[in-house]
């Protein structure tokens, strides 16, 4: 049990995978050394964006990587305004692209207006599973009398993904009402849709509890007290210089959109909705995401109490595996946390490019901010670049390794077959050795194989997926005559967790006396911390 504590302490104290140890009550710059993470891991972050630039994916970005507080990695990439329409033409001075830049979130809005409604809740002013009607009483028209504001937040009321309000009513009020009142597609409870009526309803719900606008209060119950200066919906001209461009949209005459609001609807609500609106920048992203991890505190300005963050961040949906969703937080969402993945892993994206990704167990913020829709949304998925920069983010995590001790790492690809094999002096009866795995349940896995000439190859009775729980002894026993073993990992085409390592292997006869053995193909690496 001492040894045990004391490995634990060790790990803690260099910050090892899932053992961060004591954390910052507050964002500041710092280094990867600070944060307990490897700066090589953290630089192939450039080589990503850069190639993301050069297939044109996205005119630029900025990436922030923190941990315990301390930010690891905080760079800016490319250009926040590069062109005048979608056809990429050049603009006579394209805007860099800089640490401080100001994005539009998109969709990242919805965890603002859920942090809104969560603080409505604290002072008792609704229930979750009271009815939504019960407050907006319009709500209730073409059957959604028992739509539930737990519903809303967890996007299973049965709403469809989408409506053209911006088509729809002449003003702000004559839009909501059409939101409000639209029917549902599905039954309440029996679907999981990613609506963003669901949000607009329930910044509503804000408006109607607050007695203010939605921005209104958002302001005031947390980008205010968090001091967040940078975050807002309809940005002041002033700040345009310090925005990022999106969309060239000529179908409803606004040219580049810069310095408002991309998203249709929200642009048609006057800028303010629960969906969509709010702008802000990574480091501003930084501080709302480390006041998450800090239980709803930051610093020593209480936003929310731990008992709402533990709401906000439990799985609502067991019944729909797929779509692991707190309140308004997406959770273990691999297509775009990757190797972070987790239940206890927040996350949201924004469709103009914006992407958060908040590891608890690592205490570990990921923000990769892009303006990708600029100047048009026709342009390759971003999604691989969120994967990417997730992966090497939790790649610059050590995995919990003695000092000096080595270990084989299978490393990271998509639909990949990756073999070490080991020839041994004479033929073996069994072998042993350590391993420690975090992969994709069932659809990744590694095997153990034994081979008489190492050719024709037999899986032996090891078989690995899903997470190991700490370092693991293992002993596979091998068929006849086996002088070859090779341990060989697979994934699919999606979704990498954080890898296979082995070490200590070690070859037995039936005597059990050692095996000299030589490693003849190697596509692993080895790794040390």
């Amino acid at each position: 049990m001492a040894k045990a504590q004391s490995e634990k302490q060790d790990h803690e104290h260099r910050g090892d995978w899932n053992h961060p140890g004591s954390s910052s009550p507050v964002i500041h710059n710092g280094t990867p050394r600070s944060a307990g993470l490897h700066p090589e891991s953290l630089s192939s972050i450039d080589t990503t964006m850069n190639k993301a630039m050069g297939t044109k994916m996205i005119p630029g970005g900025v990436v922030l990587i923190a941990r315990k507080g301390s930010i690891a990695k905080w760079e800016a990439y490319g250009y926040a305004a590069r062109y005048t329409d979608d056809q990429f033409t050049e603009m006579e001075h394209p805007v860099p692209m800089t640490k401080n830049t100001i994005f539009d979130l998109a969709s990242i809005s919805k965890i603002f207006t859920a942090t809104a409604a969560m603080k409505l809740y604290e002072q008792g002013k609704f229930k979750l599973d009271d009815r939504v009607a019960d407050y907006i009483p319009e709500f209730k028209e073409n059957g959604k009398e028992s739509v539930t504001i737990r519903q809303l937040l967890t996007h299973t009321s049965g709403f469809e993904p989408f409506i053209p309000l911006y088509k729809m009513g002449s003003n702000r009020e004559d839009r909501l009402h059409i939101a409000l009142t639209h029917p549902l597609k599905n039954a309440p409870g029996t679907t999981y849709t990613y609506s963003d009526l669901n949000m607009i309803t329930l910044g509503v719900l804000v408006e109607r509890l607050s007695g203010k606008r939605l921005d209104q209060y958002v302001k005031e119950a947390i980008t205010g007290p968090l001091k967040m200066r940078d975050t807002m919906y309809n940005p002041p001209a002033y700040l345009k210089p310090r925005i990022a461009a999106t969309e060239y949209e000529p179908y409803i005459n606004r040219g580049i959109v810069w310095g408002e609001v991309h998203d249709e609807n929200a642009w048609s609500l006057n800028g303010v909705a629960g969906h969509a609106g709010v702008f802000s920048s990574a480091h501003d992203l930084a501080v709302f995401a480390h006041m998450m991890l800090q239980h709803g505190k930051y610093g020593h300005k209480r936003i929310l109490k731990p008992s709402t963050v533990e709401l906000l961040q439990e799985n609502q949906l067991p019944q729909f595996p797929s779509n692991s969703h707190g309140l308004g937080w997406e959770l273990d969402q691999g297509w775009y946390m990757d190797a972070l993945s987790d239940t206890a892993t927040l996350g949201h994206t924004g469709f103009t490019g914006t992407t958060m990704v908040v590891s608890q167990k690592n205490k570990m913020i990921v923000l990769t901010l892009t303006n990708r829709v600029h100047p048009t949304r026709n342009t390759p998925s971003l999604n691989p670049v969120r994967r990417e920069v997730a992966r090497s983010a939790a790649d610059s995590i050590p995995v919990p390794l003695k000092r000096n001790e080595k270990a084989w790492f299978a490393g990271y690809g998509d639909s990949i077959t990756r073999p070490v094999v080991f020839e041994l002096s004479e033929p073996a009866e069994s072998i042993s050795f350590h391993t420690w795995y975090e992969i994709e349940k069932n659809s990744d896995n590694g095997t153990v194989e034994a081979s008489s000439d190492g050719k024709t190859w037999q899986k032996t009775d090891m078989a690995f997926t899903g997470k190991s729980d700490g370092w693991k002894q293992q002993t596979a026993f091998l068929p006849e005559n086996s002088k070859f073993v090779r341990f060989v990992y697979k994934t699919d085409a999606s979704v990498n967790g954080r890898g296979w390592y082995v070490k200590d292997v070690k070859a037995m006869n039936s005597s059990g006396k050692k095996i000299q053995s030589t490693i003849t193909e190697n596509q692993w690496s080895e790794r040390n911390y």
